[in-house]
């Protein structure tokens, strides 16, 4: 019989977000994420970034394929200098962050219940096998 119920593990997920939330790593990505929208420079690119990408859908939407290569180019080279500006440098290094943070956990949380999984069916945890996988193969073969 289960001893937790999916409420139960919600409400530890939930405890676990906000764990997550109030870590260094997110208070800089908070603080870098801010001093994006406050940088007028970095505003007016996101903004021409925006206008030419509608307008990239409208041209192939069109089939104009010189003017949407144009506008592809103008998208690249703005990107670029979005790039080069050490705000935005310090947000996408932020966003990794975070990313890193939440891929641990989640790896933690596979690898755990895979682990679990493996050890009370009485499986093999070095071949990664379930206790029925190793009562269930046979000795030699290549199954």
């Amino acid at each position: 019989m289960a001893k937790y119920t999916k409420d139960d593990i919600l409400a530890r997920a939930t405890e676990l977000a906000k764990m997550i939330a109030e870590t260094d790593e997110v208070a800089f990505f908070k603080e870098a994420e801010a001093k994006i929208h406050e940088n007028q420079k970095v505003r007016e690119k996101i903004a021409s970034l925006k206008s030419l990408q509608k307008q990239a859908v409208n041209f192939q939407h069109y089939g104009k394929t010189e003017a949407l290569k144009m506008v592809e180019e103008k998208m690249v080279r703005i990107e670029q200098e979005l790039d080069e500006i050490p705000v935005v440098q310090q947000f996408k290094e932020s966003q990794v962050e975070v990313n890193d943070i939440l891929q641990i956990v989640t790896s933690a949380i596979s690898n755990t219940v895979t682990d679990h999984i493996i050890e009370s069916t009485g499986g093999d945890l070095l071949r990664g096998e379930t206790g029925a996988q190793v009562r269930n193969s046979t000795p030699g073969s290549c199954s």
